[in-house]
């Protein structure tokens, strides 16, 4: 599901991945990144644009280790472009967080005439003992799917097999 979101015109810039900080982040978005390395909840945080006409398929993540945040920051502020969360109908607006649960089913569509740009961040689930535990392995291995933004960024070994097996 998740390269299907390229397909629709999905795209996205990383800042930081489960422990790992692009050099290209660094390089283009220095304050955002400095900002989110004073959130140790942050474990993961991209721009994310959606274009006018796209959409994110339906999907969920079936490990409940992150809640999923978006901040608009420049979006249509128009219920034209919006994202459905359990068949909820939430819309972004500029400077507005939303936060919801991404086990539940949820997608985007962008009907407007406008891009909208949100940064998008992954924190921290509040858990018990045993659901930090699992969660800490979880991040471990996240860490081994970071995607590179642009050449010379870091390649995880997940996504390094994954593109050399299905590019």
């Amino acid at each position: 599901g998740f390269r299907t979101f390229y397909k629709y015109g999905w795209s996205k810039f990383y800042l930081k991945w489960y422990g790992h900080t692009h050099k290209s982040a660094q390089t283009h978005c220095p304050k955002t990144v400095a900002l989110l390395n004073k959130v140790p909840m942050v474990n993961g945080a991209m721009f994310s644009i959606l274009p006018p006409g796209s959409k994110l398929t339906r999907h969920l993540d079936p490990v409940a280790c992150s809640l999923r945040f978006h901040l608009g920051l420049k979006t249509p502020n128009s219920d034209d472009c919006f994202i459905s969360v359990d068949e909820q109908i939430y819309s972004w607006r500029d400077g507005e967080p939303f936060i919801f649960d991404e086990t539940y089913l949820h997608f985007a569509k962008n009907n407007s005439d406008q891009d909208r740009l949100i940064l998008m961040c992954d924190i921290d689930r509040p858990m018990n003992i045993l659901g930090k535990i699992i969660n800490k392995v979880f991040k471990f291995l996240m860490g081994f799917t970071v995607v590179p933004n642009m050449p010379g960024d870091k390649r995880g070994l997940v996504n390094t097999i994954f593109s050399s097996l299905s590019p």
